[in-house]
């Protein structure tokens, strides 16, 4: 029953979806090149915050806790799960403060309202998975720009989302790239639960009455052993994923 009522709920949120993607990219815009960075980010911001709160018609909720004192001077790292695209937003509008730069495939980059726009010109950088080179380049630009400007950059190093909730091993080589080029970053772990849920039907329908929680783990300061460092960076945030299957 539940699933049959999804349907409609669905094809609402989709089309309120789309029409927030629409308004929001000639906004952009404007701001970006009318009144430059700040306009810019306030407006993808204030857009992340829209596409959060339609997910309401599918009953959906987040607890963001994050009681965490992150210095806004110095550049973060931020280190997160992966359990679908609902991980986005959130990470967006409550860490707004921090400016969250994205590494992000490069199809994504062209053809979606305002989503490729920021992609673009909002400081993230898009890669090629099929192109080891061209994507650690791009990740070295990333952490050249967050230490040059004291932003975020949001890294997902399991690579893939989880369609279960169950953690993946994380792919290493890209966060080390990060801490070399960002050598004065704070490393943020952050452990994200239940965002899988709203796609456990597949792409469509989507789940209904799902609470996605993100907890903001203690910054860490980058050492020296970067294999330890990673490491206990990806113990804090899978011993902290409880939305298993």
């Amino acid at each position: 029953m539940l699933k049959i009522i999804a349907y409609p709920l669905s094809v609402l949120y989709l089309l309120l979806f789309g029409a927030i993607l629409l308004l929001f990219h000639p906004l952009q815009w404007i701001c970006f090149n009318w009144f430059g960075y700040e306009a810019h980010r306030k407006s993808v911001a204030i857009l992340n915050l829209c596409l959060l709160r339609c997910t309401h018609i599918l009953g959906t909720t987040y607890s963001f806790k994050n009681t965490q004192d992150i210095a806004t001077d110095r550049p973060t790292i931020l280190v997160l799960n992966h359990q679908s695209m609902h991980d986005i937003s959130p990470i967006i509008w409550f860490m707004r403060k921090h400016h969250p730069k994205f590494v992000s495939k490069m199809e994504l980059g062209k053809g979606i309202p305002s989503v490729s726009y920021n992609l673009r010109h909002g400081g993230s950088v898009l890669i090629n998975r099929k192109d080891i080179r061209q994507s650690l380049a791009q990740i070295a630009h990333l952490g050249t720009y967050i230490e040059r400007h004291q932003r975020s950059a949001v890294i997902f190093p399991e690579g893939t989302r989880s369609k279960n909730g169950e953690p993946k091993k994380f792919h290493t080589t890209g966060l080390k790239v990060l801490i070399k080029k960002a050598p004065s970053a704070l490393i943020i772990p952050i452990s994200i639960n239940n965002s899988w849920k709203m796609l456990k039907y597949g792409k469509f329908p989507y789940g209904l009455g799902n609470h996605i929680t993100f907890e903001v783990h203690p910054p860490m300061e980058i050492t020296e052993n970067t294999e330890e460092l990673i490491a206990q960076v990806e113990q804090i945030i899978t011993k902290n994923i409880t939305s298993i299957k």
